[in-house]
């Protein structure tokens, strides 16, 4: 009795249905399910029919050589253009009583910043009304030296006056002229001050009482934009005292910026001002931005062993902003092989960059890629693929998501 127990869990063992001592010979195995995929080889390796490939519309294209301009690769960093930056301050001491902008605006040449209430005014136009009276005084002792020589130079005639006097009358006359023009000087002088370097007109408005406000723009000083532009910062409040040396506002030119860019060394010898440099931003991924090569800083970075150079980047539609950063690639004059193909072939997997490489026919094996951007829909790569070698464009997200499935299988 032991002995057939023995034989009947050894059975069990065995035969998926069925009971020990029937008689009954087990059932015949089922045939396995043909899959249209499978994993073999290396372990990582996909394989398709053909009408599997067709079902999923699998496409597959060799990676092509073409031949591209030899390019030198940096990081950058945008900024303004400083030879169109403006940096605005007052011109005298003062506090400001008005403001007219917001950093972000439209600014015209030649358009009012702000106004500032400067003691400047009241000094600036007490000098213009003295001299003014200054003159009135200089025309009328004109007016009396000529008529003492006119009288002087009748009495000679008539012999009742020196030769003499009258040339004394004459030298008043003259001395009188000089301190006439002496005195036009001056009251120019006052007025170009007050008009043209305090922005006020020089003559007031009309006489306010004391402690009355009426008509006080007319006493502030303008700062004015001295270029069109839009307004960076502003670093300045009402009621801020400020003086000549202070930075209150900068206006930039954003048509133009610049791009700062470290090169190596090793490819000094090939740069050259004014060759063509192409920007890429983070941002505008599929776009690059065309530029030139505008200087070189005269001496390397002891510590990275780079030069700094300067690209100057049209900016019309104003996409690009400063402080972005930037991936720089300088054109030079020979030309290099590259290895291109169709941009939705690369999949990521696991964070890396994959194509699926067909290794023999119906059979694709997963391979990393190092891929830098192209055009015209393609991608160059740099690395894990050789030319010629025939990639899955259509199609590829299947395979990836079967390597995946599998993946999860096994795990």
């Amino acid at each position: 009795m032991k002995a057939t127990g023995w034989i009947c869990m050894t059975s069990a063992a065995v035969l998926l249905l069925g009971g020990c001592g029937t008689g009954e010979p087990p059932p015949a195995a089922a045939p396995p399910v043909q899959e249209s995929t499978s994993r073999e080889g290396s372990g990582n390796a996909i394989t398709l029919s053909a009408g599997a490939q067709r079902e999923a519309g699998v496409i597959v294209e060799a990676a092509t050589v073409q031949s591209l301009p030899e390019v030198v690769r940096a990081t950058g960093r945008i900024t303004i253009n400083e030879n169109a930056t403006w940096r605005v301050g007052a011109v005298t001491d003062g506090r400001i009583a008005e403001l007219e902008v917001n950093e972000g605006d439209r600014i015209e040449k030649g358009q009012t910043l702000a106004g500032m209430f400067s003691h400047d005014t009241h000094e600036s136009r007490a000098e213009y009304s003295k001299a003014v009276a200054e003159l009135d005084r200089l025309k009328a002792g004109l007016e009396y030296a000529r008529s003492v020589r006119d009288r002087t130079k009748r009495l000679y005639d008539l012999k009742a006056a020196s030769l003499q006097q009258v040339e004394h009358s004459e030298t008043g006359l003259r001395n009188a002229e000089t301190a006439l023009r002496n005195g036009e000087v001056e009251l120019e002088r006052t007025r170009i001050h007050l008009e043209e370097f305090l922005g006020i007109p020089a003559d007031a408005p009309h006489q306010h009482p004391p402690g009355s406000h009426e008509d006080s723009e007319h006493d502030n000083i303008p700062i004015l934009a001295p270029a069109t532009g839009t307004l960076l910062k502003r670093n300045v409040t009402v009621g801020a005292v400020v003086e000549p040396s202070a930075d209150l506002f900068v206006i930039t030119d954003l048509s133009t910026l610049w791009t700062m860019t470290a090169i190596n060394e090793d490819y000094l010898s090939k740069l050259r001002i004014g060759m063509p440099v192409s920007i890429r931003v983070q941002a505008y991924p599929a776009r690059s931005f065309r530029g030139r090569l505008a200087k070189l800083d005269t001496e390397l970075d002891p510590t990275t062993r780079t030069i700094m150079g300067r690209v100057e980047v049209p900016n019309g539609q104003g996409l690009l902003k400063p402080e972005m950063y930037a991936t720089v690639e300088l054109e030079l004059t020979g030309t290099r092989e590259a290895i291109f193909i169709p941009e939705v072939a690369v999949q990521e997997v696991n964070g890396e960059r994959t194509v699926f490489v067909q290794t023999a026919p119906g059979r694709f094996e997963p391979r990393m890629v190092s891929a830098a951007p192209g055009v015209g829909g393609n991608v160059e790569i740099v690395s894990g693929l050789a030319a010629g070698e025939e990639v899955a464009v259509g199609g590829s997200f299947l395979l990836k998501s079967q390597l995946l499935k599998s993946t999860l299988a096994e795990e």
